[in-house]
């Protein structure tokens, strides 16, 4: 008998989740990067201990963090031995020296080479209106950015038609390669792996061969987990948490059945993306044990009534 532990009480009872020893398959998580909000020198250093060198850790630019705490936040990762990568909203900047100024400085002080260029939630009518433009005009070779992260949208954006979305991937991905930028595409994350599969196969027969990160939310409470979908608009995703049909995802034991789901489709040149939505060091700690094939948490449920 394998042990069941409560994860949370509803309506009609307790949801329990069970959690076996039988190992998660590891080729498709033993490289991966995570991705983090304002992390302090104690959950650096913290990281640094638990991750391998050089591990891609994405400083995500929350609207209220300020440049000088994105170039600290990156020099000390990139002290503990970590690659820094450097999230950078095209429509958050007023003036084109806004971006260069913060582009010499996380390169002289933290060595930076690599961004994630998004968007952004805001419209100031500033000289980047979206991520494109960022990659066509923000002269990033010359500021010592050797490779860009651009956004991909598995369930689609609440905002922007599909067709959109697609034409504006394909740009940006022949605007990074025109100027020599290395290029990889880092996914909304998703709780429904059917979901993120067509999306990567139907990228790979329209001919889009860049590398994927995939967006996974680590280890999270239901809560945290329901707060971030209903935030990002991942709607299939929110209404698979209300329903139950992602039960394997509640609790703190780790995305395993969107992970098997992905180790076991073959190539299609993708590796994990983790979000920190339950905290960055377990994240970190989830993500390692997943690489290593040592993460046993592969999680079934069930309903009892109370």
């Amino acid at each position: 008998m394998w042990p069941w532990v409560p994860a949370f009480a509803g309506t009609s009872g307790y949801l329990l989740i069970r959690v076996t020893d039988m190992p998660i398959k590891s080729e498709f998580t033993r490289t991966f990067s995570i991705e983090t909000t304002r992390p302090n020198a104690a959950e650096i250093a913290a990281l640094a201990e638990l991750l391998p060198p050089a591990t891609p850790v994405y400083f995500s630019a929350v609207p209220t963090i300020q440049p000088h705490e994105l170039i600290a936040g990156a020099a000390l990762l990139r002290k503990a031995g970590l690659e820094p990568v450097i999230h950078v909203a095209a429509r958050r900047f007023g003036a084109a020296a806004d971006l260069q100024n913060l582009l010499a400085s996380l390169h002289g002080e933290a060595d930076v080479r690599r961004l994630l260029v998004i968007g952004g939630d805001v419209d100031n009518g500033g000289p980047f209106p979206d991520a494109l433009s960022v990659i066509q005009k923000g002269c990033l070779r010359e500021a010592g950015i050797e490779e860009v992260g651009i956004a991909g949208y598995p369930e689609g954006h609440p905002h922007i038609e599909a067709e959109r979305i697609e034409a504006a991937l394909d740009a940006k991905i022949g605007a990074a390669t025109a100027l020599g930028l290395r290029l990889h595409v880092v996914s909304q994350f998703s709780f429904a792996p059917e979901r993120i599969l067509a999306w990567l196969k139907r990228l790979r027969v329209c001919g889009v061969a860049t590398p994927v990160k995939v967006g996974i939310a680590g280890p999270a409470s239901l809560t945290a987990l329901l707060r971030y979908a209903k935030r990002c608009g991942v709607n299939a995703s929110l209404r698979g948490l209300m329903s139950g049909a992602a039960t394997a995802l509640i609790g703190h034991v780790g995305p395993d059945r969107i992970i098997e789901a992905l180790a076991g489709a073959g190539d299609l040149n993708a590796t994990p993306h983790y979000f920190s939505f339950g905290g960055t060091i377990e994240t970190a700690r989830y993500a390692c044990e997943a690489a290593g094939g040592r993460h046993g948490a592969r999680a079934m449920a069930r309903s009892k009534r109370a």
